[in-house]
């Protein structure tokens, strides 16, 4: 995929900044939401995480309950990202391994807290589909004081859909991919027209497992 510019838009308060200045942009804006939250709502302490595809263009700002488990997280970003057919995940933290169904001595369940394993400044990773595998990096860039219903995963910013160009006319927007080609990503009009026919099609989603086994958004 072709350098784009990362240009993505702020939940909280719709705002549209590039990828270095979202982390700025969200510790401004944050003090702003949480004034405008008092004595509504109390607190509730989070981590603020930063979360990449393998391609840099597809790039999620998340809140997540210090409290929560691993597997809560793991639930957000298949909801949101990943989930094509029920594949296995797990996340690797200070090289260890934390899985739903842990089978191996050295693995740990995903039913750890956060708080029990992250701290400011990590990094960590996260794997969906151990075959077809979608890869995942994380950084805690921070803490979160923002109130949130019932401890939920909040979506501070996420990536726009970075422009994908037509590998065939070289000129309008891509739609399809065709999992039977090489890097194939095709408009609708070259789709139309293309060999390999419709089922062997997935959409272009805005997502790091697009063209990926049977994802479709």
């Amino acid at each position: 995929m072709a350098k784009q510019r990362l240009i993505g838009k702020c939940s909280l308060c719709g705002e549209a900044f590039g990828k270095a200045a979202m982390t700025r942009h969200l510790s401004k804006c944050s003090q702003t939401q949480t004034l405008a939250t008092q004595g509504k709502q109390g607190p509730a302490p989070g981590f603020h995480l930063v979360v990449e595809g393998r391609w840099k263009a597809y790039w999620l700002h998340l809140s997540v309950p210090v409290k929560a488990p691993l597997s809560k997280l793991d639930a957000f970003l298949r909801s949101i990202w990943l989930e094509c057919c029920g594949h296995m995940s797990a996340f690797e933290i200070g090289g260890i391994r934390y899985s739903r169904s842990p089978s191996m001595e050295e693995e740990r369940d995903m039913e750890t807290p956060l708080g029990r394993v992250l701290d400011v400044g990590m990094k960590f990773f996260y794997e969906y589909d151990f075959g077809s595998t979608t890869e995942l990096g994380l950084t805690v860039v921070g803490f979160w004081d923002l109130g949130k219903p019932k401890g939920a995963v909040q979506l501070l910013a996420r990536n726009e859909p970075p422009p994908i160009i037509c590998s065939q006319c070289k000129t309008e927007p891509a739609a399809e991919i065709c999992t039977a080609c090489e890097e194939a990503w095709l408009c609708e009009s070259c789709a139309a027209e293309h060999d390999c026919g419709e089922e062997m099609f997935l959409p272009v989603v805005n997502s790091p497992r697009v063209g990926v086994c049977g994802y479709a958004g």
